[in-house]
């Protein structure tokens, strides 16, 4: 009977820190998923910076080119 008590317990036991991790997982999946908007807003705006870099340096460079080589 005591081996059959110990094996319970042991078992309940596995199962209480089982479901420790669980929680602390599904507490860490919340926090990241709750963190995607952020994440994707500031990767529209990382990407809307570099899309004007470009534009400028383009717009630099053709006015540049059209400075150099005066119409006549």
């Amino acid at each position: 009977m005591d081996g059959a008590t110990l094996t319970i317990l042991a078992i309940f036991g596995v199962l209480a820190i089982a479901l420790y991790g669980l929680k602390g997982f599904v507490h860490a999946l919340k926090d990241f998923i709750d963190q995607l908007p952020e994440f994707f807003a500031s990767v529209r705006r990382a990407w809307e910076a570099w899309q004007e870099l470009k534009r400028a340096r383009r717009e630099a460079a053709q006015q540049e080119g059209s400075q150099s080589h005066p119409s006549v």
